[in-house]
């Protein structure tokens, strides 16, 4: 998948984001509700996030350079994870330092019904972003579950999207409740519970988000499904086997394919060229991904012995 799909839920999520996070912080101003601010901090810090995402995709399309041979694909991943940790740091830490606080002092609310529509609108707006993301998301899941596309997904921004609109609007809900039970029984303990509850949220997006932009960091390899098909394509014409094989995405969208194969014996330098062309040029028309193949051409030894 190319970047369009996730460029237009991340910018989705940033406009919504934004408006949101104006509205939380007035709201606070108006009401003093921890819940609001927490929620308010949290707005602001997917508005950043969302930002640092757009700058990854940018960066990402710098041409390679002596420096860096195979280009800046892995931005994407970088600020990817930069975004997880500032979730963590801005939203979390925040959310529960506001709500402990508020339990150890509690504060009565002003205008509460302020906070309530201020928190209805913002459920409306983040509901739109979440089913942006959905919508790109599916063109690419496949059949596998939401979960597995998270855990597998090379493409960073929209899973980030997708667990960053899920916990906003989870949130929302929170701050919601938090504010309610404080209107129906006068008790801010209610308000100041919801902010705990949204940092140990936000917490636990960020440790997932953390744990997977990682990984692609680290540097992932093909899927199962890909690499057969790469084995089964490398494996054709005058290829008699792949002897091993390693594949890591240098990119979201770029697969680099390194492999020894054994060719038939008795080739012409000429042929042998021509069969490694082949074999690259099957890989690329099934696995457009994987763009970047180099291939070591070698005589099947244990055909060799055994003859």
């Amino acid at each position: 998948m190319s970047a369009g799909g996730g460029t237009k839920a991340i910018v989705a999520a940033l406009v919504a984001n934004a408006g949101i996070a104006a509205a939380k912080f007035v709201g606070f101003l108006i009401t003093g509700s921890s819940s609001m601010l927490a929620e308010s901090v949290h707005s602001v810090a997917d508005t950043s996030n969302q930002g640092l995402l757009l700058l990854g995709q940018k960066t990402a399309q710098r041409k390679a350079t002596r420096l860096h041979p195979f280009g800046y694909g892995r931005d994407r991943y970088f600020w990817s994870f930069v975004v997880a940790l500032l979730l963590f740091s801005l939203g979390s830490v925040f959310a529960l330092y506001e709500g402990i606080h508020k339990l150890q002092h509690p504060e009565g609310l002003t205008s509460p019904l302020v906070a309530v529509g201020i928190l209805v609108v913002a459920i409306g707006l983040e509901t739109y972003s979440f089913m942006t993301a959905i919508s790109e998301s599916k063109k690419i899941k496949g059949d596998a579950s939401w979960w597995g596309f998270i855990r597998n997904s090379r493409t960073p921004e929209l899973p980030v999207v997708l667990l960053e609109d899920l916990g906003a609007l989870i949130g929302l809900v929170l701050a919601l409740m938090g504010v309610g039970l404080t209107m129906i029984t006068g008790n801010p303990v209610f308000d100041a519970l919801g902010t705990v509850c949204i940092g140990v949220l936000l917490g636990i997006i960020a440790v997932i988000l953390i744990i997977e932009m990682k990984s692609l960091l680290i540097g992932e390899g093909a899927s199962d499904a890909d690499l057969d098909v790469i084995c089964d394509e490398l494996a054709a014409g005058k290829v008699q086997r792949v002897i091993h094989i390693k594949t890591q995405y240098i990119g979201p969208e770029e697969i680099l394919v390194a492999a020894k194969i054994a060719l038939e014996p008795q080739l012409s330098l000429d042929q042998v060229a021509q069969a490694i062309n082949d074999a690259e040029q099957r890989v690329r028309n099934k696995v457009p991904h994987a763009r970047l193949i180099y291939l070591e051409p070698d005589l099947d030894r244990s055909t060799v012995s055994s003859s």
